[in-house]
């Protein structure tokens, strides 16, 4: 067998064992995925190609697809287990959500494509929020899952530092030193901000000094990361988290908070014009030099990254505006972009055949492939996730509590307003996290209600 090349043959006692242990101890499994996402590379980046451009992330998103299949057993012959769960208003804005995924996969473009991404996102679902949801019952196991995601992460940017180093840390080294663990710098600096305020987390809350300085070493390794990331999308991501950190803290109300955000919408609108002209002025591109990077951010008319970002928006737009209801399919917009590219807006690292990757923001993305209904639907969901969150926050007795809804509303602002620039909700790296957030702040909701089964 081995001289016929059949090396796969070795994995079948992993799986095995894999499938065992899923069986009778599923919390190891999800622990040890959540190590590994991290730590995961994808077909693309080890040069393995099919001709239906299907990627998919080693060794994780395989195992997921092997919980998913254990979900729907535990759902159907323990499905008491999960009443609470789905009657919660985030569980029925997500089955509204995916109902519309698979309606739109059916009238898809290329619905093998689109129906991937639809089981994609089951298996993530499946995993970290309807899986995890007994596990994170408990404190510990909350704790355990960030430890693992976090560690497994601290790997990858020692290894990162450690590579970009050699290079004296240019700003174009940035870019792929963090390969193959993640495809790009943009990928690489959203987990590293989506995870920042759990490792703030974990370092006020363990239980010893060794432990506590464990953690100072990792948030100081985690935020040299980000900085050096070269990662502007990241950063604003956490400047936004941080606003919204002092705004809770202050209780500032929301009325005044609607008010502040629509006098700042309504003079830029006032002042467009004016505003755009003085971004056409700024020519700084990216630069090794930070302040120049962070400069570059605003330079609409040469930096090729934001130039390239507003031309992918574009297509997104037009796409949008030939198919409005049920858009193109999930995962087409990669596939379908290229034609709707104006030859004038195009940048050097544009290509006519458009297989260059996605729009650059998770919310065009959606309405492209989606429709407006499956826009409508992703920003409900979003507003459900944040209202419910945000109102328990002040209503949660254990300061400790308090301090880990904190961690998960922060890295899930990190996360969306991120997507605003980027779209990474198909990758393991962002969705592990995310779901896991989203089913703790549910678990502390029932908590806080007494409807908590344990």
């Amino acid at each position: 067998m081995f001289a016929e090349q059949k090396y796969w043959s070795v994995l079948v006692p992993f799986a095995i064992a894999i499938i065992v242990t899923s069986i009778y101890r599923v919390n190891l499994v999800l622990n040890a995925v959540a190590f590994l996402t991290p730590l995961s590379t994808t077909l693309k980046e080890i040069g393995v190609y099919n001709p239906i451009g299907i990627d998919m992330a080693l060794p994780t998103e395989p195992i997921l697809f092997g919980l998913m299949i254990l979900a729907l057993f535990k759902l159907f012959g323990e499905s008491h287990q999960f009443k609470e769960l789905f009657k919660h208003p985030i569980s029925i804005a997500i089955v509204s959500y995916l109902i519309w995924l698979f309606i739109t996969s059916i009238s898809s473009t290329n619905p093998l494509v689109s129906f991937k991404v639809l089981i994609t996102r089951l298996w993530f679902l499946s995993s970290f929020y309807i899986l995890a949801f007994s596990w994170f019952k408990k404190r510990s196991g909350i704790h355990s899952f960030v430890k693992s995601y976090i560690f497994g992460l601290f790997i990858v940017a020692i290894y990162t530092i450690y590579s970009h180093a050699s290079y004296d840390f240019e700003h174009e080294a940035a870019h792929w030193v963090m390969s193959p663990f993640f495809k790009d710098h943009t990928s690489y600096g959203m987990a590293l901000a989506l995870i920042l305020p759990f490792s703030v987390y974990m370092w006020r809350y363990s239980d010893s000094t060794q432990r506590r300085t464990i953690f100072v070493i990792i948030l100081t390794v985690l935020t040299i990361a980000v900085v050096l990331s070269y990662t502007r999308a990241a950063w604003l991501s956490l400047v936004v988290s941080l606003i919204v950190f002092i705004i809770m803290k202050l209780r500032i109300r929301f009325v005044t908070l609607s008010v502040v955000l629509s006098s700042i919408v309504g003079l830029i609108w006032l002042f467009q014009t004016e505003i755009m002209m003085v971004l056409e002025k700024n020519s700084q591109d990216s630069s090794d030099s930070f302040v120049e990077h962070i400069e570059s951010m605003t330079n609409v008319s040469t930096d090729a990254s934001n130039l390239e970002r507003i031309n992918r928006w574009k297509s997104a737009l037009r796409l949008f505006n030939e198919r409005p209801h049920l858009g193109w399919g999930s995962g087409t917009y990669q596939f379908e972009y290229a034609p709707y590219q104006n030859y004038y807006e195009k940048t050097i690292i544009s290509t006519n055949a458009g297989n260059m990757g996605n729009a650059h923001s998770e919310y065009l993305t959606t309405l492209s492939e989606t429709g407006w209904p499956g826009l409508l639907l992703f920003l409900t969901l979003i507003v459900v996730i944040f209202t419910k969150s945000i109102v328990l926050y002040h209503k949660i007795k254990s300061s400790q509590d308090q301090a880990m809804l904190m961690a998960c509303i922060l890295g899930l602002v990190s996360y969306f307003s991120h997507a605003f620039l980027n779209n990474f909700f198909d990758m393991d790296k962002a969705s592990v996290p995310i779901w896991a957030f989203v089913c703790i702040i549910v678990i502390l909701d029932l908590k806080a209600k007494g409807r908590l089964v344990t």
